[in-house]
């Protein structure tokens, strides 16, 4: 099952909706077809930061947190080289 994609300009108009205080999510989303979860989502991030892109609406903790799991994935590889290397020339 493949994902919906909604256009930037439908999410705009919706958490304008929204955000106007006339409607809940549950209308919403029984009106536009859009899970109110989902609405909820855009109505947050589009709040938070004036994008729905969710690399504009990470905190810099969750960034900080994203770059240190890359590094200790790579110092992981880095290390089970090594070991790998150490033990060939243990055997020479």
């Amino acid at each position: 099952m493949t994902r919906k994609r909604y256009d930037e300009d439908f999410k705009r108009q919706l958490v304008k909706i929204y955000n106007q205080g006339n409607h809940s999510y549950r209308s919403l989303a029984d009106e536009y077809g859009v899970a109110a979860p989902t609405i909820r989502t855009w109505v947050m991030r589009y709040n938070n930061s004036q994008s729905f892109n969710i690399e504009e609406n990470r905190t810099e903790e969750d960034r900080e947190l994203i770059e240190l799991r890359k590094k200790v994935k790579q110092l992981e590889m880095e290390n089970d080289i090594l070991k790998q290397a150490a033990l060939l020339l243990g055997k020479k």
